[in-house]
């Protein structure tokens, strides 16, 4: 049953860099979905919800389009 399953088969240096790989991925996700959710920024939140790019794009949009106490504008509401 467990020999259907490749991961097993990896040696344990990649096992541990594949683990590192996934933890800094999802500690830049968390931060930027919690700083894209704050600021209104729903496309970017759906794209980085979506995509998976180890962390790249998460740092991007943390440090060059998520501005410290910026506020977005509040969504156009039909009267």
């Amino acid at each position: 049953m467990w020999h259907n399953y490749p991961i097993l088969a990896l040696s344990p240096g990649v096992k541990l860099a594949l683990a590192v790989l996934i933890i800094w991925s999802l500690v830049w996700k968390g931060i930027a979905l919690w700083k894209a959710a704050r600021n209104s920024h729903t496309a970017w939140y759906v794209i980085m919800l979506i995509i998976n790019t180890a962390g790249i794009l998460e740092i991007i949009y943390i440090f060059g389009f998520s501005k410290k106490g910026q506020k977005s504008l509040p969504p156009i509401t039909n009267l």
